[in-house]
């Protein structure tokens, strides 16, 4: 995996200080272009969005200490400058980080966001047919009838984005911070090149310990999309809260508004809707997160009703990492960034890219927000 050429929109590289404007909170954006394995676009080159928070004093020093270099992997449905940048004040999980000096970085896959959305997604015809029925008033036949992206497409972006942030700020290593699928995606990455992975950290892993070790028949028969509309978001959301008060709607009002706006196409589809690729997996199983070594901290929410505790636990159970650690997180559901206790989420991860402890414990179960 190599990154070919790179495109930065807002230019850092050098930035003068008026004064004392050295805690001042910047925003890059930066587009990775990489030899896409996406079946559908298998060998072109696509684009990866890949979104930097960062001080403005530690760029204009231009180094990094190695070890405080961090890019975030989304999960299923939630590109992830939306998912870890929500657009609220004191939400954003990758402010907080780079707050706390840490430079730090998001990617969209492909098919999500900013990055390259392969053909197959602009046609709704692509889509499971109760979903087809809504924007499309007449039967038609899927025009791409399979799965769009699989594991092995997004660890190869991830390769590139990773590649390209340690080229780019002169480092061997990056951690990486997941949501969800990002488990796999994230896990799955480390598994395979522990040298390039310092430290990670998990929010409801997306663990299977039955998932096939290798890959099918690519591309996978299935359907090639999905959407999601604010009801069916909001809905999802309602269903997993167990405590007073456990978000605001504002916030919730943000992040769907932030959702639309990194879609343009979808959000012209009936109600306006985010797209989101069909994923085939394999591999980060039982067996390959026994052989894992990178220091790993798991969250799991109490009310997560999609990745449920019990399967956060397994995964901690599993993992043959000599350092590892759980946090049980209350009051919490699968959105726990963009809720009441994401503060807690946000210092047991500084803590852990840190120092690999979190409330000053090296492992076991830490239980926050009860």
């Amino acid at each position: 995996m190599r990154v070919l050429t790179t495109l930065i929109l807002i230019a850092a590289c050098a930035i003068p200080l008026a004064g004392d404007d050295s805690g001042r909170l910047l925003a890059i954006d930066h587009f990775v272009r990489v030899k896409s394995t996406v079946p559908a676009i298998a060998g072109q080159q696509a684009q990866l969005y890949v979104r930097e928070r960062v001080l403005a004093g530690m760029v204009a020093r231009g180094t990094t200490p190695a070890d405080r270099v961090v890019l975030f992997v989304h999960g299923a449905g939630t590109p992830a400058e939306v998912a870890f940048d929500a657009p609220a004040p004191g939400y954003s999980w990758m402010a907080h980080l780079a707050q706390a000096g840490f430079d730090v970085f998001s990617v969209d896959m492909t098919g999500y966001g900013r990055s390259t959305r392969p053909a197959p997604m602009n046609d709704p015809c692509n889509l499971a047919e109760n979903q087809r029925t809504l924007f499309v008033g007449t039967p038609c036949t899927p025009s791409y009838p399979y799965a769009l992206t699989n594991i092995g497409s997004d660890w190869n972006d991830i390769g590139a984005a990773v590649d390209y942030i340690r080229l780019r700020r002169r480092v061997d290593r990056v951690s990486l911070v997941a949501w969800s699928l990002g488990g796999p995606r994230a896990g799955g990455y480390a598994a395979q090149n522990p040298s390039r992975v310092h430290r990670l950290v998990i929010l409801a892993p997306a663990y299977n310990p039955t998932m096939p070790a290798e890959a099918p028949k690519l591309p996978a028969e299935g359907t090639a999309f999905n959407t999601q509309s604010r009801t069916q978001f909001e809905a999802n959301w309602a269903r997993q809260i167990g405590c007073p008060d456990q978000y605001d709607p504002a916030v919730g009002d943000a992040v769907w508004s932030a959702m639309l706006e990194s879609d343009p196409v979808g959000a012209t589809w009936g109600p306006g809707v985010r797209r989101a690729p069909q994923t085939t997996t394999w591999g980060w199983n039982q067996a390959t997160v026994a052989r894992m070594t990178t220091p790993t901290l798991l969250v799991a929410g109490i009310h997560d009703k999609q990745v449920t505790p019990d399967r956060v636990r397994a995964l901690h159970a599993d993992l043959g990492s000599p350092q590892k650690m759980l946090v049980d997180l209350g009051c919490s559901s699968h959105n726990a960034m963009w809720e009441k206790n994401r503060l807690l989420l946000f210092e047991a991860s500084r803590e852990w890219l840190e120092s690999g402890t979190v409330n000053g414990a090296k492992d076991g179960v830490v239980r926050l927000g009860y």
